[in-house]
């Protein structure tokens, strides 16, 4: 009897054992889904209430799938009931100013949008700035250089020098030119300068329609040479002067934004859903690694490709 008490005592000891087990397995899972929604909330700047999203538009800019479908979510992201552009870039390709202006100008259609030029915005990322339904510049930001590039190495020179002689078969004279193994002729440089001035009309129309200009003065102001804000505020490819806080006061103004929205940084990492446990869940995870972020920077060192729309200082040529 007393061994058979004994193994019934212990039969009950253990099921309460296995009970306050599962009591704490449970809490330690609670408190852990706690954690990741309160980390959640501090990655995603406690989203709760209107904002007015902060986008940063900085570097070289290319042709960023990423970075268009940011934005076209941001215009679906309810609580986000404008955007500012942050803008501090000097340009970059064509084809990557001309998809950016478009995302930009899909996203006005659905919320007021500003661009806010700092230090510089330049060529394709004035374009960008155009694009917005209103346009502030600090006034001693450098933007305009409307206009577009093309450039190539000639190293015939060179070769001859290193006894290098470049063999090439191809289709049609034109196939692969210019090269920098041969010396341009007229025709490959008419070429070139047509693709330059159907690309250059294509960024003076833009630049005529969305700032109320004739193409002719939008012709005369695209002539390559870059603005100060002050200037160019003078000239009308800007709207006013000032920072990200001018831009808000027009928000407010002239769009009804409440005065008591914040603004709120948002970047491609961030979870635009409307805050549901997966979209909080993943937004942790984002915040704790952000290593699709380290990548978008290494991103910006990839060589440009093609036609460019980018202002920088040249060096002196002899």
């Amino acid at each position: 009897m007393f061994s058979v008490s004994l193994d019934a005592d212990t039969i009950v000891e253990r099921r309460r054992l296995r009970r306050k087990l599962s009591f704490w397995r449970v809490l330690a899972f609670i408190i852990a889904i706690a954690a990741i929604l309160v980390v959640a909330g501090i990655g995603a700047r406690d989203r709760f209430g209107e904002q007015i999203a902060r986008v940063s538009i900085s570097g070289l800019i290319t042709d960023d799938w990423k970075q268009r479908e940011f934005l076209r979510q941001l215009g679906e992201t309810e609580r986000v009931k404008a955007v500012i552009l942050a803008i501090n870039s000097p340009g970059g390709t064509t084809g990557g100013g001309e998809a950016l202006y478009a995302a930009i100008r899909a996203l006005s259609e659905k919320k007021p949008v500003v661009a806010s030029i700092g230090t510089v915005g330049a060529s394709a990322a004035y374009l960008a700035a155009i694009a917005a339904d209103h346009v502030v510049a600090r006034e001693t930001a450098i933007t305009g250089s409307i206009g577009v590039l093309f450039q190539w190495a000639n190293v015939v020179k060179l070769a001859d020098t290193l006894g290098v002689n470049m063999r090439t078969i191809k289709s049609d004279p034109l196939k692969a030119e210019p090269s920098p193994f041969d010396e341009d002729t007229p025709e490959e440089r008419r070429v070139i300068e047509d693709m330059i001035a159907d690309s250059h009309a294509w960024f003076v129309e833009k630049v005529a329609e969305r700032r109320g200009l004739s193409v002719d003065e939008a012709r005369r102001l695209a002539d390559g040479r870059i603005y100060s804000g002050r200037r160019a505020r003078e000239l009308k490819i800007v709207d006013a002067l000032g920072g990200e806080e001018a831009a808000k006061t027009w928000l407010v103004t002239e769009r009804r934004i409440s005065a008591d929205a914040e603004i709120v940084e948002w970047t491609a990492d961030d979870t635009l859903e409307e805050l549901g446990l997966s979209g909080r869940l993943a937004t942790a995870f984002a915040w704790i690694g952000k290593l699709d972020r380290i990548v978008a920077r290494l991103g910006d060192l990839a060589p440009l490709e093609g036609m460019v729309s980018v202002w920088r200082p040249q060096a002196v040529e002899d």
